[in-house]
């Protein structure tokens, strides 16, 4: 038996759907994700503690919940002392090597003002090509730091993070250029384009080759005697928006071919009052670049079936190019002798709601489209061909490192370790937590949302005004009738409102102010 601890990589890509993956969905290719999941353990009922990026990051990194480390939405920093004392600086204290690759978000990127950070689009005269690390925990680090480019924000100057240095030194510059090109004129479809840049010099294949060259530098510092086993996150950009697939991942899939959500339009007026309220209010912005890139680059108006086939096939090619790039580093993983020894975690940050419900990208409505998410673990002491139907979170993967690095937990966290489920073993879990507060300076309406998540029931408490949504997803899995006021269901509703009472931890007080939008 190999007593040598693990290495542990973590691998997530940024707004993926649960449902896009061979394994559920038989229209979208994901080989080798698949391959993970055949070979290890796969949780149906995985999701996300937070349904935007920068909060539910700084979960997977802190093994908090939003409101105990402070990141309650896009635009709030995680403050560099807790981010210090997550699962990389713990680990690196025990003798692990950390690295990240990739988009990190634990820190604001467009920001009302400068604030000191690696990822602040203000802030990158402080960070020239030579700076690596160390950032929140990681010894090492190569940043995709603006994570997705968008024509209504062009890139600034100097350039943010070592992938978009790179991005600009390519061609003479012409990388951004060919980036913002089509390669063939589309539908219209909101953010969406057939980009002409080369697959070479896409962020997806970045991240790889970075993670390849690191990943085999640690395991050959690792050595025979293995007390220097490596920590890796891999954080692929997409598929978040833009939704602007290169070639030749952009012909893969043939919009005619798009199976559609079948309720692909508004029902604003069988649903709670914040889901009209978010899409429609204000911004309150004193900042006009700011609230031009909220109108234009987070709000999507209806689209036509030939529009949402257009933009679902993009974003399917963007997760057959992250799953070809995955198998790379896998393939580098037994290339380095390490395979067997690896505890490998695919996941991601959160979903996307793609036209369900009328609505695309992400926001203040935790449909399943949004709020489950992929996970996916292969390595030692993980079962083979292992659904996990267990209601569980991304927030529990820092308790799951520990437990196997034999490091103990932090006793302030709510990460609930995954190693008994991985290896077969029973471990209830009643529900899984998610949370938010929302600033009116987002989307016009504050809000201080709860979702408690069973396996076949979810809530989502509005506790400002009471009130909420309740959704029986065993039979009702579309999510199309709210029984949130339905006397028959008063018994689940109560223990849904138990449980989010019940919700472990302290909650930070007082909650910082927006620093920025995203």
């Amino acid at each position: 038996m190999n007593k040598k601890r693990p290495n542990i990589l973590l691998i997530t890509s940024d707004q993926q759907r649960a449902d896009c993956n061979g394994f559920e969905n038989r229209h979208i290719k994901t080989p080798h994700i698949d391959r993970l999941a055949r070979e290890g353990t796969r949780f149906s009922a995985c999701i996300t503690p937070n349904l935007v990026c920068q909060p539910s990051r700084a979960s997977i990194l802190t093994g908090m919940l939003p409101l105990t480390h402070g990141v309650w939405d896009n635009g709030v920093d995680l403050d560099p002392r807790v981010g210090d004392s997550g699962f990389a600086g713990t680990l690196g204290k025990a003798g692990y090597q950390t690295g990240f690759i990739g988009k990190a978000h634990f820190s604001t990127k467009s920001t009302f003002a400068p604030t000191g950070t690696p990822e602040c689009n203000k802030s990158q005269a402080q960070y020239g090509p030579g700076w690596f690390g160390p950032y929140m925990g990681f010894q090492h680090c190569e940043l995709v730091a603006l994570g997705h480019l968008h024509r209504a924000r062009p890139l600034e100057e100097p350039a943010v993070g070592h992938y978009e240095r790179w991005l600009v030194s390519r061609g003479g510059g012409e990388g951004i250029a060919l980036w913002a090109a089509e390669t063939r004129p589309g539908t219209g479809a909101a953010q969406t384009w057939y980009s002409a840049l080369p697959a070479a010099w896409h962020s997806s294949t970045w991240v790889a080759d970075r993670a390849i060259r690191w990943i085999g530098d640690a395991a050959a510092r690792n050595g025979a005697e293995g007390d220097q086993p490596f920590c890796a996150w891999v954080s692929f950009p997409d598929p978040h928006h833009a939704f602007d697939c290169p070639e030749p991942w952009s012909l893969m899939y043939d919009p005619k071919d798009m199976v559609l959500p079948k309720y692909r339009t508004r029902d604003l007026e069988r649903r709670p009052w914040w889901h009209k309220a978010s899409l429609e209010g204000k911004p309150q912005l004193d900042d006009p670049v700011m609230l031009k890139f909220r109108a234009e680059g987070s709000r999507v108006p209806d689209q036509s079936d030939a529009q949402l086939a257009e933009m679902t096939a993009n974003y399917y090619g963007m997760i057959s190019q992250i799953d070809h790039n995955v198998g790379r580093i896998l393939s580098a993983l037994e290339a380095a002798g390490v395979a067997d020894n690896t505890l490998v975690i695919y996941t991601t940050d959160h979903g996307e709601l793609l036209g369900n419900h009328g609505l695309y990208l992400k926001g203040p409505t935790p449909y399943e489209d949004l709020l489950r998410v992929t996970m996916v673990a292969r390595g030692p002491r993980v079962a083979s061909r292992q659904l996990v139907v267990e209601p569980v979170s991304t927030l529990d993967l820092a308790a799951t490192f520990y437990d196997y690095a034999g490091v103990a937990k932090p006793g302030d966290i709510q990460s609930r370790s995954l190693a008994k489920l991985l290896g077969g073993g029973a471990d209830t879990r009643d529900a899984a937590y998610s949370e938010w507060h929302l600033h009116p300076s987002r989307c016009g309406v504050a809000l201080k949302l709860r979702t408690v998540r069973m396996r076949d029931f979810k809530c989502t408490f509005e506790l400002a005004s009471g009130a909420g949504e309740l959704y029986d997803l065993k039979n009702d899995p579309a999510e199309m009738h709210n029984l949130y006021d339905d006397a028959g269901y008063a018994g689940v509703r109560k223990q849904l409102h138990d449980l989010m009472l019940a919700r472990p931890g302290a909650i930070a007080a007082p909650l910082a102010e927006p620093i920025g939008m995203a």
